[in-house]
């Protein structure tokens, strides 16, 4: 009998949801739980939509719907966060928790409704789980968040809506419902925090500005992005005036928007914090030394590759070795800036990602004179997974392995920091997607011969897997004293088994899936 590997996915994510809830239980736990099968029931409907070609807008290709791995992350995402939030006595982000799990539930709802709407026949059984499930999350809201905190939820909601009618309708073939979810849900997310914190920035007494850079690069390169869209609707792409246009739109929105936006939200000149930033000390200049010389040898190795491939005429891709090679790069450029300076490498980070969508945007719009170039060097690195008109591998790389860090709970870390597997939390991307995803497909590709059921993963790849995970948790402790995970080191095996089994089952973004289900087990 043929196994089923989306069987297998959701059997690991229901694993996760138990042990998130052996270790939390309030109000909202039995509403995840009922979330969780009801996605799971929705999940199969969608697939049926994408075989037969009856979904709304044009997904991913090659890949199950993903529902039930991604409606899961948010909620499960508070639950963990709210926990720490109670043990540090912080009632404001513990409300904020609150409302993140509820937003998470209210969004993957929203999809599950979607799905049930525009099956045929309708799937009676599904819409009544789905129906149940939601009155018990309306229930629960009613009584647990206040006013305001609903209102933020529906805002969220409604951003929501209209973002996920704009991006997949000039984005197709990018996404599958799942990673739609997931990308657009935190897009939404972050710009209705946006908002309000602009709204009530004057209020505030104490602002961290480097909270702010990173929200603000997002919603820039989402508005330039729609922006440019329309407008080269009217203009010739690849075209000297077109490519003119962009640039001079660039400079405006950048000078004339975000830097007076950032001003407003960090009441400081935000070139004159970053200089003085950069220059506060001299680990922090040796560090971008080291970090400009890894970029130089990153293009280097992308240069050389297409060299090849142009001398030897060969329309083949990129091997797995070569590809993987990127994973290496960036655990040489993270692990450093986890261990010695983690605020410079959070705005890097954030700088880093502006950069990679604004270079996107030349190549994806041919913008003269890098954008032809871009589109000839980016050809040979492509994979099955970037089957739309966008390239997203890389971006996704650079934030599976950063989002841990980006989402650290400042407000709800003791000084000394989180004890046990919670100080691993800023390493739950580089473990999971720079060590555990490059290793299990490199070992696996060359030296595999066992696969799980129904995939083509192999068991001495996940094997080797979270072996290499474990000893670079080791090498982490020896270089971070900040580190200590007193007895919880069959917490942090167990997690690592965990996400490397769902990367040998799951047909998602890995790069995005698994630091954000690891992040959720470290965070217990």
């Amino acid at each position: 009998m043929k196994t089923d590997p989306v069987l297998l996915e959701s059997a690991v994510v229901f694993a996760v949801v138990l042990c998130v809830h052996a270790a939390v239980w309030n109000s909202l736990s039995w509403c995840c739980i009922a979330l969780a099968i009801q996605a799971f029931y929705v999940q199969h409907k969608w697939d049926r939509l994408l075989r037969t070609g009856a979904a709304v807008f044009q997904f991913r290709p090659g890949a199950n719907s993903g529902v039930l791995p991604a409606s899961m992350v948010m909620p499960l995402l508070g639950l963990a966060l709210r926990s720490r939030c109670v043990a540090a006595g912080n009632v404001h982000f513990e409300r904020f928790a609150m409302v993140i799990t509820v937003t998470g539930m209210m969004l993957a709802l929203f999809v599950s409704l979607i799905a049930l709407g525009v099956t045929r026949p309708v799937p009676t059984n599904t819409c009544v789980i789905a129906g149940i499930a939601g009155s018990a999350i309306l229930y629960c809201t009613k009584h647990t968040l206040t006013v305001s905190e609903v209102i933020e939820v529906l805002e969220v909601l409604l951003i929501f809506v209209y973002l996920s009618l704009i991006l997949l309708y000039l984005l197709p073939k990018c996404f599958t419902p799942g990673e739609a979810l997931l990308v657009i849900g935190a897009i939404s997310f972050t710009i209705n925090l946006l908002i309000r914190r602009s709204l009530s920035s004057s209020n505030e007494v104490k602002v961290d500005p480097l909270q702010y850079y990173l929200p603000v690069v997002v919603v820039g390169c989402l508005l330039l992005g729609v922006v440019f869209a329309l407008l080269f609707l009217f203009l010739e792409a690849g075209s000297w005036a077109g490519s003119l246009f962009f640039h001079v739109l660039c400079a405006v929105v950048g000078l004339g928007l975000l830097i007076p936006w950032l001003s407003l939200l960090t009441r400081t000149h935000p070139i004159a914090w970053i200089i003085h930033f950069l220059t506060f000390s001299d680990t922090r200049f040796w560090l971008l030394a080291y970090w400009t010389g890894l970029a130089a040898a990153a293009v280097a190795v992308v240069m050389h590759q297409n060299h090849r491939r142009s001398s030897e005429s060969k329309k083949e891709q990129a091997s797995t070795a070569v590809r993987k090679a990127f994973h290496v790069f960036t655990v040489m450029t993270f692990a450093p800036g986890l261990a010695l300076d983690r605020p410079l490498l959070h705005l890097a980070s954030s700088g880093c990602l502006g950069v990679f969508l604004f270079l996107e945007f030349v190549r994806f719009f041919r913008i003269r004179p890098l954008g032809p170039h871009l589109r000839l060097l980016l050809t040979h690195f492509l994979d099955e997974r970037d089957s739309g008109p966008l390239v997203l591998t890389h971006i996704y790389l650079l934030v599976g392995v950063a989002l841990p860090l980006w989402l650290m709970p400042a407000p709800c870390v003791p000084r000394a920091g989180l004890p046990g597997a919670g100080g691993l939390l800023p390493y739950a991307g580089v473990l999971s997607v720079g060590v555990g995803d490059a290793v299990a497909s490199v070992f696996g590709s060359s030296v595999g011969e066992i696969r799980w059921p129904g995939t083509k993963k192999t068991m001495e790849g996940t094997a080797t897997s979270v072996f290499a995970q474990v000893i670079a948790v080791a090498i982490f402790l020896l270089a971070d004293g900040s580190l200590n995970l007193n007895a919880s080191y069959s917490w942090v095996v167990g997690s690592i088994t965990l996400t490397a089994l769902l990367e040998a089952y799951t047909s998602q973004i890995d790069n995005l899936l698994l630091p954000l289900y690891l992040y959720i087990l470290f965070l217990l």
